[in-house]
């Protein structure tokens, strides 16, 4: 069963691990019932964070997985749902448009999805993107509001830089709770550009999307994959883990969470299993070698 941790000093309090729906675009005759099947299956190891996004299942994600919660009875107050807004969107037709961030779309997509999720509140809304034309007190001000109606408990971004989290953070009555970004074995630009570091000074947790490296750690041909599955598959006796654990458990040393989008129920096990796996100090340096 996975952990459950606090993502910043002001909560939430969440799963260690998170399972996004980024990757349901690839799903074809997506239905309630297939997202029913995965949420029961991720609840069963103890994930109760859920990622989720009106660009998710070409824009069906949202509103199958608020049926799902309904049709599972599951209870509102035992599940993490992260949602997210930015200045990209589906139109009616299915093709994606910008929009600018302000006042008013960012009060829609919120309504939007409560409204397609069935709930009161997000607990966590994520800013998918720094757009450079933001007009970054008004879009502040939107959502401290929302904050203060509870329509949102917390807020979040994804892929910011130091500076662009600074930039919105400080125009901000409360906190920003985590940045997502890419991090793994392959992938490791946030652990040299000090947005890790960043996080960890500001109290919150990292969470990294492509844990696994979309499979590339697993199966990759190019010298950077080989050499580091030769040594994960060395330390994997050592561990009695596969190869994929280790690498989750790698960044969970860093004191990252991982953001699971996985279709594969194997590499979701994997995944959502690997925080029993505590490297040591050298290990985890022996297996960040092979990567330089």
């Amino acid at each position: 069963m996975s952990k459950k941790v606090l993502l910043s000093d002001s909560g939430p309090e969440i799963s260690n691990s998170v399972y996004s729906f980024w990757r349901w675009n690839e799903i074809e005759n997506l239905n309630v019932e297939i997202v029913s099947d995965i949420l029961t299956y991720t609840l069963s190891l103890g994930i109760n964070a859920f990622d989720v996004s009106p660009l998710y299942g070409n824009g069906q994600i949202e509103k199958l997985v608020g049926e799902s919660i309904h049709k599972l009875g599951l209870k509102r107050e035992n599940l993490v749902l992260f949602s997210k807004i930015g200045n990209k969107t589906i139109n009616n037709e299915g093709f994606y448009q910008y929009r600018e961030l302000n006042d008013k779309s960012i009060q829609k997509q919120v309504d939007n999805s409560l409204n397609n999720l069935q709930t009161n509140y997000l607990d966590v809304l994520i800013i998918d993107g720094f757009d450079p034309l933001m007009n970054v007190e008004q879009v502040a001000s939107s959502l401290t509001a929302l904050q203060i109606r509870d329509k949102i408990k917390h807020i979040g971004v994804s892929e910011f830089n130091i500076q662009q989290y600074k930039l919105l953070a400080s125009r901000l009555s409360y906190e920003i709770v985590t940045n997502h970004f890419e991090l793994n074995l392959l992938q490791t630009d946030a652990l040299k550009d000090g947005r890790i570091d960043f996080l960890k000074e500001n109290y919150s947790k990292p969470m990294a999307f492509g844990p696994l490296a979309d499979g590339r750690i697993l199966t990759g041909q190019d010298e950077k994959a080989v050499r580091v599955r030769n040594v994960l598959e060395i330390l994997s006796k050592k561990y009695d883990s596969n190869i994929e654990q280790l690498a989750v458990a790698w960044i969970y040393k860093l004191g990252a969470l991982p953001i699971i989008g996985s279709l594969s129920r194997n590499r979701i096990l994997n995944a959502a299993t690997a925080d029993k796996t505590e490297l040591s100090y050298e290990d985890w340096q022996l297996i960040y070698s092979a990567i330089k």
